[in-house]
């Protein structure tokens, strides 16, 4: 894969990015640990809490990220903030507005399956980085798309009930782009993106199959 930039010059994105905007890194963690609480604990408004987070760190990502820091380096990366930003607008049409995304935690496959991810995004994204020499300020921190797309697969994995398809395409389209230049670039933490985003996006559909045959079965017993 031919890329417009060096790695040098990509993580010195990061380093641009890290020293610019601290210390929001802060903030987009508690974000992303406050969506964690209330997909764990089951509050009334969780959902929209969740959808929320979801969409800030989308809109973030997409505004901040691509379109302010990563654009210098890589003209690609203004469709690619255009496409964040269209997802964070999917969270809020489908989380805020449609009500249609329900999150809790579940002791199933799904459930250990997303906080595995949960753990790699927050915790084992960061320590593989370091020991990969990707040490702060040059390191992808969470809000940045990598770690955060492994985030967002995580808790969608945390729904309790039928995630709408449209809400998996950009962040499974990022698994491919993002992972793709891991590969290039040598970005080891990033493998996991990959990981997270095949396994993430097929066990959705597996679970919306799931859930759509149970609706089916109910149904008749229901009228």
């Amino acid at each position: 894969m031919n890329l417009p930039f060096t790695r040098v010059q990509f993580l010195g994105v990061f380093e641009n990015y890290n020293l610019s905007v601290w210390p929001m890194q802060i903030v987009l963690v508690l974000l992303g640990l406050t969506a964690i609480y209330f997909a764990a604990l089951r509050h009334k408004p969780s959902n929209k809490i969740i959808a929320a987070a979801l969409a800030l760190l989308w809109l973030w990502m997409g505004v901040v990220y691509h379109i302010r820091y990563f654009a210098p380096i890589n003209p690609a990366a203004k469709v690619f903030g255009a496409l964040f930003i269209l997802q964070g607008f999917i969270f809020i049409f489908s989380g805020l507005i449609r009500n249609s995304l329900s999150f809790e935690f579940r002791s199933d496959g799904y459930g250990i399956t997303g906080a595995a991810f949960l753990l790699y995004a927050l915790v084992i994204y960061p320590i593989l980085g370091y020991f990969q020499g990707h040490i702060y300020p040059q390191s992808p921190t969470f809000g940045l798309p990598c770690p955060t797309t492994i985030f967002t697969f995580a808790l969608l994995l945390w729904a309790d009930r039928k995630v709408p398809l449209y809400v998996l395409i950009v962040p499974f389209l990022w698994t491919l782009i993002g992972s793709s230049a891991a590969v290039t670039l040598g970005i080891v933490e990033d493998f996991g993106l990959l990981a997270a985003g095949l396994c993430g996006t097929a066990l959705v559909i597996i679970r919306n199959r799931h859930e759509g045959r149970q609706v089916k079965a109910v149904e008749p017993v229901a009228s």
